[in-house]
């Protein structure tokens, strides 16, 4: 029971993120905690989530030095649940124990952006004082090392480095006190419910909150950089008050399109229009939702009331209703408010519902507050680039989604907005997904492939759409070679499109279609859907979104790629974004998944890329994700799961070890899923770029390298990264700076004064590449049994624009001691300037230094490194 409702939490946080959620004084607001439809029903769950909320807002109260609690919390119930009455949703009993700090340590990952303090690769590190110590934070959190088989005391060293072995553990004292230990590190602990701050952050542990936030502490990070810094928040006078909780049942999905025909929709964009709610209505609501159908000029009108969907012949009717002609002028808030009408007609209220509005007018929207009080859903679109810009804030105030779409007949900006507004709660199995589209315009043949996999194939569908002429010749192939030509497509003469619907499953493997367009002024495209293969096979699906809406182009956006199967990250596809602003210009992006640039975590499902272009603007999104069989794995798409929380193998109670049960195995099914060849087809909401008046667009440095990495091979030390460009993760980059240290400290807080390693051979890769660097080392004179060195880099573009300073990289090396005669050291030579002690000379892949610098610095550079951080959203 417990586990079904942590579940049902960490669908909403995981699978969305907190952008919606206000921070109104020291309280959330519009926090939705929605229950997936395939959770069966149970009174007891709705307490439970009241529970856990209330006792993660206490933490997050405490956590926070009192600034930061949940206020206002819905809980949206499946529409299959029985509604029952007060006392149903009131039932209570004595619930077991909820893991309420992960929820809180979940919050901090999504909301502030910050980092675990545990590693599970990099476990064990030698400390500052050469002592051994376990990955965590703070250092003043006690416990024991132990063998993980027979439970005592580890004294397995690796001879190499000096720590422990994989087959230690270390155990935290279950009693201790509750500034001893961190919410990112060990949340589990009874005790712990703080962050860590500066007075207990261990800076030097190898965990992913120092590598990627510059060993900066957690509550630094959280109250100056983070989305909630700069509302200043000060300390709450007493306690906080309880969350409100507000209990609603969603019910079948009830939607009105609003759709604007005054005159300038006259011609092709009313055309578009048709063509695309053409789409939503016969492929893409969902059956037994409610549609209704109104347009607007100055004034608005119904065209077709509320129907329910239950079948082609609603579907077709609908249809039906759509206007085609356009005239007069434009009040977008008389369509509204007709909308809103209309929505009413079912259960006398808004809540809840969904408008989706399209204009291409700039007409006074003076219904904001009607708009937020109504609780319906508006998703609003801006055909042209003329519509109103103030539409996204319609959509912001009441939860929708904002898009623009340009009014070029050739693309299917339109059509693929309207594909994207499927319902959202959480039951993939039974929504439609958009697989790929595209378009030309001119005399010539559209041709393509598009791969159906194993995990979809029911209602798939070919939708193609022309100006004016039908296309002369459409041809679908299957991938055992069947036809499907002109005649097997149903054909609409008012609306210009041509619809096919494989019957049963469509074929897995790759489908190609050829259209002949035999005008040279007419536009045609084509548009591929499909939906699950069963309930019980969930597809694989993709999400796509920029990091922020709007920016003054003072910082470069983000755009991200979420590719998953139920929560299962897919990796090792190929991810191309496609980012269009309504002046016409165009930008393609690969997104990565490599954990470097923008991408915070290697193979973690959701591939990155910075946006750096800063021209003023509305932009789309669009993502496609492809994956074709490769012979090194036959085919199959590498899936990865990644812990939402650590595993605590056991625990030291009153001076006792008490391990936990053993950590369930990860199947094979959990690493990989032969799906065979896939292609999606994502789109992301629109955002807006609006530089201030006479501000040039700025030049952005490369990104910061968080994946620094040295390792020793043979008598040589390896420096690997990957190579950031010249503007963040765009380009290539002119120059590198590397600099070690013997001090980590030192090197931490003047990083031009430690010592410059001359790196004037090396030629920056492009962004992306993996770097390798590497010296040669000879000699070890008058080396001590260990000794430790800190490398950091910075780069450098063309601009002498300069990076943020790397992650630090340590390497250790151990060795005999072996008494020598006097040998000058680092420390006896005063330029830091390496370039002035002797010639470099680089070959087959690494760098050494001639004459007595190649002695000074044999000793530093032949040692066992190891990576101070492993290399992530």
């Amino acid at each position: 029971m417990a586990s079904e409702a942590v579940a049902v939490l960490l669908l909403v946080f995981l699978s969305g993120s907190t952008f919606g959620i206000k921070l109104e004084g020291n309280g959330y607001t519009d926090v939705l905690i929605a229950i997936n439809p395939v959770v069966p029903e149970n009174p007891l769950l709705i307490e439970r989530i009241k529970e856990m909320m209330s006792n993660a807002s206490s933490v997050l109260f405490t956590a926070t030095e009192d600034k930061f609690y949940f206020e206002e919390i819905t809980i949206l119930v499946p529409p299959n649940w029985s509604q029952g009455d007060e006392a149903y949703w009131q039932y209570y009993s004595d619930s077991i124990a909820f893991k309420y700090k992960v929820l809180v340590h979940e919050w901090a990952h999504l909301r502030w952006g910050v980092y675990d303090e545990f590693d599970d690769g990099q476990p064990f590190y030698k400390g500052a004082h050469s002592d051994i110590q376990a990955t965590r934070c703070s250092l003043e959190l006690d416990g024991k090392i132990v063998n993980r088989i027979n439970h005592t005391n580890c004294t397995h060293i690796d001879p190499n480095n000096k720590i422990y072995t994989q087959d230690c553990v270390f155990l935290a004292d279950s009693e201790q006190w509750e500034n001893t230990a961190s919410l990112m590190s060990y949340p589990s602990l009874h005790k712990v419910t703080r962050f860590c701050s500066n007075k207990t952050h261990n800076s030097e542990a190898p965990n992913a909150q120092n590598r990627m936030c510059d060993n900066r502490d957690v509550m630094d990070v959280i109250f100056t950089s983070s989305v909630d810094a700069k509302a200043n928040v000060q300390p709450l006078k007493g306690p906080h008050p309880v969350p409100r909780f507000t209990v609603m049942q969603r019910g079948q999905r009830v939607v009105c399109l609003v759709l604007d025909v005054s005159g300038s929709m006259r011609g092709s964009r009313i055309l578009q229009q048709q063509q695309a709610a053409s789409l939503f209505l016969t492929t893409i609501v969902e059956d037994h939702s409610y549609v209704g159908i109104v347009t607007f000029t100055k004034d608005a009108k119904t065209l077709k009331p509320l129907t329910v969907i239950h079948g082609e012949e609603s579907r077709t009717q609908l249809v039906r209703y759509l206007p085609s002609e356009a005239n007069g002028g434009t009040d977008i808030c008389k369509g509204l408010k007709k909308g809103f009408e209309e929505l009413r007609k079912d259960n006398g209220n808004t809540m809840g519902d969904e408008i989706i509005l399209l204009t291409d007018g700039e007409s006074e929207l003076n219904c904001a507050s009607e708009v937020k009080e109504s609780g319906a859903i508006v998703n609003t679109i801006a055909l042209g680039p003329s519509a109103n810009k103030e539409l996204k804030m319609l959509s912001e105030i009441s939860g929708g989604k904002y898009f623009y779409a340009s009014e070029n007949l050739d693309q299917t900006e339109l059509v693929n907005v309207f594909a994207s507004l499927t319902t959202t709660n959480g039951d993939l199995t039974h929504q439609t997904i958009l697989l790929d589209s595209s378009g030309m315009k001119g005399k010539g043949i559209l041709n393509g492939t598009v791969s159906v996999d194993h995990t979809i194939g029911n209602k798939t569908t070919f939708l193609v759409l022309h100006e004016s002429q039908s296309p002369e010749d459409i041809e679908i192939k299957s991938p055992s070679g069947q036809i499907y030509d002109f005649i097997d497509f149903q054909h609409s003469s008012i609306s210009k499109m041509h619809s096919l619907v494989i019957q049963g499953t469509a074929e897995t493997g790759e489908w190609t279609y050829t259209i002949k367009n035999t005008l040279s002024d007419q536009y045609i495209t084509i548009t591929i859907t499909s939906c699950a293969v069963s309930d019980a096979i969930p597809p694989v699906t993709v999400k796509a979104h920029m990091s922020q809406q709007s920016i003054d182009g003072s910082k470069p956006m983000l755009v991200y790629a979420e590719v998953n199967q139920k929560g299962v990250p897919v990796i090792l596809a190929d991810v191309m974004a496609t980012l269009k602003s309504d002046s016409g210009d165009q930008y393609q992006l690969q997104l990565l998944d490599n954990g470097a640039g923008a991408d915070a975590f290697r193979n973690d499902g959701i591939y990155s890329r910075y946006f750096t272009t800063s021209k003023n603007g509305r932009y789309n999104l669009k993502v496609k994700v492809q994956r074709k069989n490769k012979s090194k794995n036959n085919g199959q798409v590498r899936l990865k799961r990644h812990s939402v929380a650590p595993y605590v193998p056991g625990y030291v109670i009153k001076g006792k070890v008490v391990m936990n049960p053993p950590k369930p195995p990860v199947s094979e099914d959990d690493l990989q899923a032969d799906v065979g060849s896939f292609t999606r087809t994502a789109i992301g909401e629109s955002f807006s770029v609006s530089l201030p008046p006479g501000v040039p667009p700025p030049n952005f440095p490369p990104n910061k390298i968080t994946d620094l990495n040295a390792e020793i091979e043979e008598d040589k030390v390896m420096l690997t990264w990957t190579a950031p460009g010249e503007d963040m993760d765009q380009g290539t980059a002119d120059s590198y700076e590397i600099r070690v240290s013997m001090d980590l400290e030192a090197l931490r807080g003047s990083f031009s004064g430690a010592h410059l390693m001359n790196t004037s051979d090396i030629r920056p890769l492009e962004a992306g590449s993996t770097e390798e660097y590497s010296f040669l080392s000879s000699y070890i004179i008058n080396a001590e049994p260990e000794t430790v060195m800190f490398f950091a880099v910075r780069s450098c573009d063309k601009d002498s624009l300069m990076s943020d300073m790397s992650n630090v990289a340590k390497a250790t090396k151990i060795v005999p001691f072996v008494p020598t005669t006097t040998t000058p050291t680092i420390s006896q030579y005063p330029s830091p300037n390496l370039k002035d002690h002797g010639k470099m000379i680089r070959f087959s892949g690494f760098t050494i230094y001639s004459v007595w610098a190649k002695l000074t610095f044999s000793f530093l550079f032949y040692k066992l490194l190891t990576t101070f951080l492993p290399n992530s959203k």
